[in-house]
């Protein structure tokens, strides 16, 4: 009887099982207090995401930790669960900001950025298929409510260890805050940019603060910028003069940046496209001149782009795009609308409702559906550029009477950037079924940072090529061909600090356009060097309307 009696303890436990769970409770804590610190040192910026940023003493650590010991056990309780919410909502904004500044070199926007999660699904929806995208959205909801709930469980533990050890913890606290102040006084840093007496949690919370206050203020401000148009009430017999009987076309070629031409990774191959396309547009009587543009955008926001170049007012964010298709705004194409040509818009990646139609009213609209593909898909679950721009030629071009002003979206260069559709001739695009048995997809879960940016400027180096064989094949005395990146790719493929500078280059065969331009400073051929002038890409309208004004 005693050796059973022994064996247990008065509430039933085993003896030999208290060791294994008083082993199993501090784990448990030191894994508590392991989240806790993680989230109050984690990088918010991708570039500086390293072991080494993570050697830091976080003064509000030391600061929640001061209050829980000051107060009577209930309030601690209060504090230690409002500081455990608090501290997951800052670790999803932490995780935000790491995954915008990674593929938009900005970021997150608490007030804008959550309309993004719409374009987000779809783009995984067209790029990985529809279970690949909901897989996703399920893991982003569990982290959502899982990292805010497991933080404020940690919190509360944390709390219970620091009542238990009120003696020992102040004095851990007090020689922290000496150390601090130390590190502080002589800016003691492990890394470049991340000192180790930290704020940094204090200072996101009060940057993205005055983000929220600035897109509030920037409603009034941006009215203002809409109704301040110095084009605006232009008649149109007095619009656009020197172009009278041009076939204008603007053309965007997505994710072209700066980085295309001068990165010595793409340089050479982009270069050698544009290059021989100059050489061969030449031989056929066309001249082309170069420049750069700054766009609004990094890595993604296309239309940001198209609303900045088009209506000549700085679109960097979704407050202004909605703000600005609210609005009567003259637009560039709307200026050809009013200067009597008749406008199109040809988009291959708009496969449902919309809304921006409505505002730029052009004429004829071409979408998904419109261009009829029969292909199979490729990069953005697209048809290839070529593609759009041979059945934009048959459905379009081929037709045209009278002036005529193109806006095009071509996309094969988007983002996976794989798999890149070959160059086919002309005659044999027809409806797309060519292409079944090109489009093998690789891998894309297994592809690291050089195949990525390999497979980037292939993408580019297809785009451009089918252009320039676009305009030698099927351009004329009246074609005005204006071609522009949207943005820079992702960091992924730029790395850090890329500059949002686009080429953008016009073709003609018109001397006397792009005399007109001569004032902008523009250098010869395709490919703008180190040295070409660069704009604002919303300076681009006013420009142009005042070059090829009366």
């Amino acid at each position: 009887m005693r050796g059973e009696v022994s064996g247990g303890t008065a509430d039933g436990t085993d003896v030999e099982d208290r060791p294994k769970r008083s082993i199993a409770a501090r784990l448990t804590t030191v894994l508590a207090a392991l989240l806790v610190l993680l989230v109050l040192t984690l990088p918010y910026d991708f570039g500086r995401l390293s072991p080494a940023a993570f050697a830091r003493i976080p003064l509000e650590a030391l600061l929640v930790v001061a209050l829980l010991l000051a107060l009577p056990s209930r309030g601690s309780r209060l504090v230690a669960t409002l500081a455990g919410v608090a501290l997951g909502l800052l670790g999803l904004l932490k995780l935000l900001d790491l995954g915008f500044t990674a593929s938009l070199s900005r970021a997150f926007d608490p007030v804008l950025d959550w309309a993004l999660l719409d374009e987000g699904f779809a783009f995984l929806s067209e790029s990985y298929g529809r279970p690949a995208a909901i897989g996703v959205a399920i893991t982003l909801t569990v982290v959502v409510v899982g990292l805010p709930t497991l933080v404020t469980l940690s919190m509360r533990r944390l709390r219970r260890l620091v009542v238990r050890h009120r003696t020992g913890t102040t004095r851990i606290v007090a020689a922290l805050v000496v150390v601090w102040v130390a590190c502080a006084a002589f800016n003691v840093r492990v890394v470049e940019g991340v000192p180790v007496a930290d704020t940094s949690a204090t200072t996101l919370a009060n940057g993205h603060g005055f983000q929220v206050r600035l897109r509030l203020d920037d409603r009034e401000t941006f009215g203002a910028l809409i109704e301040a148009d110095r084009y605006g009430d232009t008649p149109g017999d007095q619009l656009l003069t020197a172009l009278r009987g041009k076939n204008v076309v603007v053309a965007f070629v997505e994710s072209y940046g700066r980085d295309a031409v001068e990165d010595p990774e793409f340089a050479p191959q982009v270069g050698a496209v544009l290059d021989r396309g100059a050489s061969e547009l030449g031989a056929a009587g066309f001249a082309a001149q170069s420049g750069f543009l700054t766009s609004p955008t990094f890595g993604g926001g296309s239309w940001l782009a198209h609303d900045t170049l088009l209506s000549g007012l700085w679109i960097d964010n979704d407050q202004r795009h909605r703000t600005l298709l609210a609005s009567d705004r003259m637009t560039l194409n709307g200026a050809f609308r009013r200067a009597n040509w008749q406008t199109v818009g040809v988009m291959p990646a708009v496969t449902r409702a919309w809304p921006e139609g409505s505002f730029f009213g052009y004429d004829r609209f071409y979408d998904a559906k419109t261009l009829a593909y029969r292909g199979p898909k490729f990069s953005f679950g697209t048809p290839p550029d070529q593609y759009t721009l041979a059945s934009w030629q048959r459905l379009e071009q081929a037709k045209r009477d009278g002036n005529v002003m193109t806006e095009l979206a071509l996309v094969s260069s988007h983002a996976p950037w794989t798999p890149v559709p070959p160059l086919l001739d002309w005659a044999d695009v027809g409806d797309g079924a060519v292409y079944r048995g090109a489009a093998g997809r690789s891998d894309d879960k297994r592809r690291n940072t050089a195949q990525i940016r390999a497979d980037y400027r292939k993408s580019i180096e297809y785009t451009l090529g089918a252009l320039i064989s676009y305009v030698r094949t099927y351009g004329d005395d009246d074609l005005v061909f204006i071609v522009l990146g949207d943005h820079q790719p992702a960091a992924v493929v730029t790395g850090e600090n890329a500059s949002h500078d686009v080429p953008i280059s016009i073709i003609t065969r018109d001397r006397a356009v792009l005399d007109r331009i001569s004032g902008w400073g523009w250098q010869d051929g395709l490919k703008p060097g180190p040295q070409a002038p660069v704009w604002r890409m919303d300076a681009f309208r006013d420009r142009f309307l005042t070059a090829f004004g009366p």
